[in-house]
C-alpha cells in the first residue's frame, strides 16, 4: 500500500514557490497562454514553472530593484537642494580622470556598487582601471570560479605587459582585444564559435547554454559541429580544436557582459557623485543604511576619511534623513530612537513657520515645546532628542534635560490656552519671561555638565552608535603605536580552523589585536559540556566583530568582559568561509593600562648634498621636540661616497610613529631604521 501510494505521488509537485524577481511577458493576455494562479499574497503567478515557460517560447525578465539606484536619485535631488545644480547623471563624462584616480586607482570605494569588499579593492590598486569597460570586464571577473582559476592575475599581467596578449586566430583579436585575449563574457564565447565554428548567433546561443550546463554528450555534438564548421572555413584543425577546449574552459566562468556593463556603469555613477559631491552622495548613502547601525558606522568612517563632519541631529536644521550642510552632513531625526515621523514633521512645520515669519528658527527650548505640537511628543521623545543632541542650539545637554519638565509644562498651558481662546494681548512669548535677553542657556537650571563618557553613551543609547566622537578617539595616537587591526580588516580575513588536541581546543597561532568598546554581552551555558561562556560584540570606529568567550577564556576573563570602557582584546579569528568570523577571545586589557613598548634605538639615515644646514636644523627641532628614553644615532651620506655615524651627544628620542613619520618626511620613506 505504501509503495502503490509513492508512486501515485512520484513526480507530483510538492510545493509552489514564487520567483522574486521574475515577470513574464507575452504578446497576448496570459490566460490564453497558460494557467494562472493566485498566491496567499494575491499575486498573480504562472502555474508553470520557469523551465516550461522557457519551452514555450516566453519572455521571462526579472527585475533588480537596487538600493544603489536609490541613493543615485536621492543625491542628485540634494545636490539640486544644496547647490541648485541640476544633474542629469546618464549625460555625465564616462571618462572622467579624477573618479579613476581619487576612488578606483587608491581604492576608496566604499559605498561604491559592487565595488566595496576588500578583494575587490586589493584588485583595483594592482589594476588601476582607466574605463568603463575595465570596470565591466573586473566585475565579471570577481566571482569566485575566475578567482580560484588564477584569471584575474593573469588579466593583471597582460595589463602591465608583465604576459604577452596573444590571439590563436587573427580573426578573433577584435572580439578578444577588449580583455586583453582572456575569454571573459559568454558573448565572447558565441562571436567566437560564429567566427571560426560558423555558426549563427542562434546556434552560438545553444552552445553558450550547453557549455554552461556541461552536459558531456551535448557538448561532444557541438563539438563536432564546431570542427565541422571551422573546416569548411578552412582554419587549421589543430587550432580550432584548442580554442574550443579553450572556450570550453571559460564558458564555466563566463559573464554575461550586458549584465556587467550595467553594473559597472552604476559603479562609476556612485563612483563620479562621490568624487564630485561627496557630502551629497555621503549624505544619501548614510540615509539608505540607517536601518543597519554596522553600515552607518563604517561610512561615517569613510566621511572623516574624506574630510567630511558627521554631526548631531539639529532641530534647528535637520530633516528626517541625513542633511547636507556646508561641508558636513546633519544626522537625520529619523534615526534617533522613540522619535517617530508625526514629531519630525510637527518640528519641521514649526521651523518652517518660523521662517516664514523672518525668523531664523527656534530661539530657545522655550520657545521649541510652545511651537511643536506636544500631542505628538512626549518627555520621552524629547529626552531622546536631547541625549542625540539636537537640542543642543538651547545649551548644554545636562542643562537642557534638566529643564523639560518645565519647559513641557509651560509650553502645554500656553498650548491649551491658545486653543481655548485666552492667550495674552500680545502673545506669551513677546516678553521672553524666565528666558534671559538672549533666550538661550542662561534661562536654564543648573546642572553637572556630562561627561565624555556620558555624552557619548547617551548619543549611543539613542542613535545606536556614537556621533561627536568616540571613546577610542583619546588613544589615537597610542594605537598608531600599536599593531591593531580595525573590525573591518579583521572581517575581511580568513578565519582559521578549530584545531581540537586530545579532546580540547587549542587557539592559533595566528592572534590580532583589536581596540574598541564590548557591547551587548551574553552568558549561557554549553549543552556539551555544561560550563559557561560568552558572546558579545566589539565596535570600533569603522564597525563591529562578534567576540566569543570559550569556558576556558570565560572562566579567566569574566570580570574584564564588563569593562565599559574602551580595551584591547587579543585572540584569533574563528568561523566558516561563508559567515563572518567571530574573535575568539585569549585576553583583555584597558586599553588606559595598556603600556606602549617603543624603539630603545634607532639610526636616521641623513643625505648630504652638500651641508644642509636647514635641514640639519629642522631635524634637530623634532629630536628636542620629542623628548624620550629611545637612543637617537645619525648617519650622515654623501650618496656614493661615504658614510659617517655620530651620536648626538645628551639627546634622547620618544620613537613613536609620529616621530618616524616627521623624520621621513624631511629625509625620505625609509630613512629611519630601528635598531634591535
Amino acid at each position: 500500500e505504501l509503495i502503490d501510494t509513492a508512486k501515485k505521488l512520484e513526480g507530483l509537485v510538492r510545493g509552489s514557490g514564487v520567483h522574486a524577481a521574475g515577470v513574464v511577458i507575452a504578446p497576448r493576455p496570459l490566460t490564453e497562454l497558460v494557467p494562472i494562479a493566485k498566491t496567499k499574497n494575491d499575486e498573480i503567478v504562472t502555474a508553470y514553472d520557469m523551465f516550461a515557460i522557457d519551452k514555450m517560447g516566453l519572455l521571462k525578465m526579472d527585475f533588480l530593484g537596487l538600493t544603489t539606484l536609490t541613493v543615485i536619485t536621492d543625491a542628485l535631488k540634494l545636490i539640486e537642494q544644496n547647490r541648485g545644480e541640476k544633474l542629469d547623471i546618464d549625460a555625465i563624462p564616462l571618462d572622467d580622470k579624477a573618479t579613476y584616480e581619487k576612488v578606483f586607482h587608491k581604492a576608496l570605494t566604499s559605498g561604491v556598487f559592487q565595488f566595496e569588499s576588500g578583494g575587490m579593492r586589493d584588485v583595483l590598486r594592482r589594476y588601476k582601471p582607466t574605463s568603463v569597460e575595465d570596470l565591466t570586464a573586473l566585475n565579471a571577473l570577481y566571482r569566485p570560479g575566475p578567482i580560484q582559476g588564477g584569471m584575474i592575475d593573469d588579466f593583471i599581467e597582460r595589463k602591465w605587459g608583465r604576459r604577452a596578449v596573444e590571439f590563436a586566430f587573427p580573426e578573433i583579436e577584435d572580439i578578444l582585444r577588449e580583455t586583453l585575449g582572456v575569454i571573459v563574457y559568454q558573448e565572447q564565447v558565441m562571436q567566437i564559435s560564429s567566427a571560426i565554428g560558423g555558426y549563427s548567433l542562434g546556434g552560438a546561443d545553444l552552445l553558450r547554454r550547453a557549455m554552461g550546463k556541461k552536459n558531456p554528450e551535448e557538448m561532444a555534438k557541438q563539438r563536432d559541429t564546431f570542427m565541422a564548421g571551422a573546416a569548411s572555413l578552412k582554419f587549421d584543425k589543430q587550432k580550432a580544436g584548442a580554442l574550443f577546449d579553450l572556450m570550453e574552459q571559460f564558458a564555466g566562468y563566463g559573464f554575461n557582459k550586458s549584465h556587467s556593463a550595467a553594473y559597472a556603469l552604476l559603479a562609476y555613477h556612485t563612483a563620479w557623485l562621490k568624487t564630485h559631491y561627496p557630502v551629497e552622495f555621503m549624505a544619501a548613502l548614510l540615509t539608505s543604511e540607517t536601518s543597519k547601525p554596522e553600515n552607518v558606522v563604517k561610512y561615517i568612517g569613510e566621511c572623516r576619511e574624506l574630510g567630511i563632519a558627521v554631526v548631531p541631529p539639529d532641530v534647528q536644521v535637520s530633516a528626517a534623513s541625513f542633511t547636507p550642510k556646508g561641508d558636513s552632513i546633519v544626522f537625520g531625526m529619523a534615526a534617533i530612537k522613540n522619535v517617530g515621523h508625526n514629531a519630525i514633521d510637527s518640528i519641521i512645520k514649526a521651523r518652517e513657520e518660523l521662517q516664514a515669519a523672518g525668523k531664523s528658527g527656534f530661539s530657545s527650548l522655550w520657545e521649541f515645546c510652545e511651537k511643536i505640537d506636544l500631542r505628538l511628543m512626549n518627555k520621552r521623545v524629547l529626552e531622546s532628542l536631547c541625549k542625540a543632541g539636537a537640542l543642543d542650539a538651547f545649551g548644554p545637554r545636562s542643562r537642557v534635560f534638566a529643564a523639560l519638565d518645565k519647559a513641557m509644562e509651560r509650553a502645554q498651558k500656553s498650548q491649551k490656552d491658545a486653543a481655548a481662546g485666552q492667550h495674552g494681548l500680545f502673545g506669551m512669548f513677546d516678553d521672553p519671561g524666565p528666558a534671559s535677553a538672549n533666550g538661550t542657556d542662561e534661562a536654564l537650571p543648573p546642572a553637572p555638565e556630562w561627561d565624555e563618557h556620558t555624552r557619548l553613551q547617551n548619543e549611543k543609547d539613542v542613535l545606536g552608535f556614537f556621533v561627536s566622537g568616540h571613546p577610542l578617539d583619546r588613544y589615537r595616537e597610542k594605537l598608531r603605536n600599536m599593531k591593531v587591526v580595525d573590525t573591518v580588516t579583521a572581517c575581511e580575513m580568513k578565519p582559521e580552523p578549530v584545531v581540537f588536541q586530545r579532546g580540547r581546543r587549542e587557539e592559533g597561532a595566528n592572534e590580532i589585536q583589536i581596540a574598541g568598546v564590548i557591547t551587548g554581552l551574553k552568558v549561557a551555558k554549553s549543552k556539551r559540556s555544561g560550563e559557561m561562556y560568552a558572546q558579545a560584540s566589539l565596535e570600533d570606529t569603522v564597525g563591529k566583530i562578534e567576540l566569543i568567550a570559550f569556558p576556558a577564556a570565560y572562566e579567566k576573563l569574566a570580570e574584564k568582559l564588563k569593562i565599559d570602557v574602551p580595551v584591547l582584546v587579543r585572540g584569533s579569528l574563528r568561523g566558516d568561509e561563508d559567515a563572518a568570523p567571530k574573535l575568539a577571545i585569549s585576553q583583555i586589557q584597558a586599553l588606559e593600562d595598556v603600556k606602549i613598548k617603543l624603539p630603545e634605538a634607532l639610526r636616521v639615515r641623513v643625505p648630504l648634498h652638500n651641508p644642509d644646514s636647514e635641514l640639519l636644523n629642522k631635524l634637530q627641532h623634532i629630536f628636542q621636540s620629542s623628548p624620550g628614553s629611545g637612543k637617537l644615532m645619525l648617519r650622515l651620506e654623501e650618496p656614493n661616497q661615504f658614510a659617517v655615524d655620530m651620536e648626538p651627544r645628551g639627546l634622547s628620542v620618544a620613537a613613536d610613529v609620529a616621530f618616524i613619520e616627521q623624520v621621513e618626511s624631511l629625509v625620505g620613506r625609509g630613512a629611519v631604521q630601528i635598531i634591535a
